[in-house]
């Protein structure tokens, strides 16, 4: 859907900044780049000719085809979308097998403050025992 937006604004967008060019051409009674204008409109309507054409050809084509066709691609998303969920399922796995600490081990701290704290944090160098002031 957001892809769709993203196309329809794009689109829209170009096609005012067409008519405004065709706007500016007018009144200043120039043209634009006129080489590559006329290879543009000789590519424009080959490209017309094509897609009339390519009408003309899918309106002889059976209904089953076309029904084929919307199965296929509907199949064809259903089968990416299961690849996705599956790629994300396994991406911590990947991550982990590609990082060169996949067998991280912690160890201890060969700090002294850093045992000292932490020893602290656990409460291992506390004496609760003795009345500090603290417990009242």
């Amino acid at each position: 859907m957001t892809f769709s937006a993203i196309l329809f604004v794009v689109s829209l967008v170009s096609i005012v900044l067409l008519l405004l060019l065709k706007n500016w051409e007018m009144r200043h009674g120039r043209v634009l780049a006129p080489g590559i204008r006329g290879k543009l409109d000789a590519h424009a309507i080959l490209l017309k000719t094509l897609l009339t054409a390519l009408r003309v050809d899918l309106e002889k084509l059976p209904p089953e085809a076309a029904r084929l066709s919307r199965i296929t691609i509907h199949e064809a998303a259903l089968g990416l979308a299961a690849v996705a969920r599956f790629a994300e399922r396994h991406a911590h796995q990947l991550a982990d097998l590609m990082s060169y600490k996949h067998r991280f081990e912690k160890r201890d701290t060969r700090s002294e403050f850093l045992k000292k704290v932490a020893e602290h944090k656990n409460g291992n160098g506390l004496d609760t025992t003795t009345d500090n002031g603290h417990n009242i």
